[in-house]
């Protein structure tokens, strides 16, 4: 489904837009993102790795209070969330560092509009672990990715990189929060959200979002099929499963809040368009390839978000925090 959050300024897609007070909200991430760093003792660093940008090309590290290091992780944003955004959607950070996890929240050097499976935003991300990997000397350290929306299409996709390059620091574990991950069917879903909007004003992000992946795949399904294939994190149509055969060693969790009722009536979406369709997809052919560690796991009536607990299937809130890094921690 759509991946805009609060931050964007709109509570969503459709017709049913309204207005954030992003001044309100602003104000709120701030003081939360405060009090969370004094009330649970842990150092949060804000790290720019560009002195003369301080909008991009930068990230957020909560430190655990022990050390040795032994473990890192990369939490990623959604399409236009910052670092301190996650930090009031979720207490995911905050629950790692205190099991001893070093957990970075990043905004690359494409900015927080980035739709993270790009070869720029890729290099950034690598760039951002080898600073971090050296500054803290981090060396057979475990490390684990997740993200949530775009950030989990990004996730994705860096693992599958990690692998196809012999990246030097390939994730011992990696967990997305509804993604887009087949960018051919995210494609075609806003295109068709454009038609069935004929009557009325065309969804603005749904408008965006084809020109936006456009641009990206140089061309449209019909035209650039090959690079919708070589930059999706997975695609339905790719018999060749160009993409995820490269995770087949990798432990993955899929999480998703597929109400279909609620997006029926909230938004005038169907099954078609929700990023579930994705993730169900991607984990049948891993699991059928040979991965026993893949999930798939749905949740009901987790999706809300914060300040004002809105009800939104597609949240941060679906994850069960301490389950999953339970998860990660018993992972090799």
């Amino acid at each position: 489904m759509p991946i805009y959050t609060q931050f964007y300024g709109y509570t969503g897609v459709g017709s049913k837009h309204k207005k954030i007070d992003t001044m309100r909200i602003s104000g709120l991430i701030i003081f939360t993102f405060l009090t969370l760093s004094q009330l649970f003792g842990q150092k949060i660093e804000k790290v720019y790795l560009d002195k003369n940008d301080n909008t991009s090309n930068c990230y957020l590290a909560i430190y655990p209070s022990t050390l040795p290091l032994r473990e890192f992780m990369f939490l990623i944003p959604s399409f236009g969330e910052t670092p301190e955004g996650v930090q009031m959607q979720t207490d995911l950070a905050k629950l790692a560092a205190e099991q001893g996890i070093l957990t970075i929240i990043p905004t690359f050097k494409t900015g927080v509009k980035t739709l993270g499976i790009d070869n720029l935003t890729q290099q950034s991300f690598r760039e951002m672990i080898e600073d971090i990997a050296s500054k803290n000397k981090l060396v057979d350290t475990k490390f684990y990715i997740g993200g949530f929306s775009i950030g989990g299409s990004c996730a994705v996709r860096f693992a599958e990189l990690a692998v196809k390059d012999n990246f030097k620091y390939k994730p011992n574990a990696v967990f997305v929060i509804d993604p887009p991950l087949d960018f051919e069917r995210f494609y075609k879903s806003n295109k068709r959200t454009m038609r069935l909007s004929v009557n009325s004003q065309p969804s603005q992000e749904a408008v965006y979002m084809v020109d936006r992946i456009e641009k990206e795949m140089n061309g449209t399904p019909e035209t650039a099929i090959q690079n919708y294939y070589k930059y999706s994190p997975y695609s339905f149509s790719d018999t060749k499963q160009t993409a995820i055969k490269y995770l087949i060693n990798t432990p993955i969790r899929f999480y998703t809040e597929p109400d279909i009722n609620w997006w029926l009536k909230e938004r005038g979406g169907d099954f078609s368009g929700m990023n579930a369709l994705d993730g169900s997809c991607m984990i049948n052919e891993l699991n059928r390839l040979g991965n026993k560690n893949a999930f798939l796991i749905t949740t009901q009536n987790k999706g809300f978000r914060k300040p004002d607990n809105r009800r939104h299937p597609h949240s941060w809130s679906i994850v069960d925090n301490n389950e999953l890094i339970k998860w990660l921690l018993s992972q090799k």
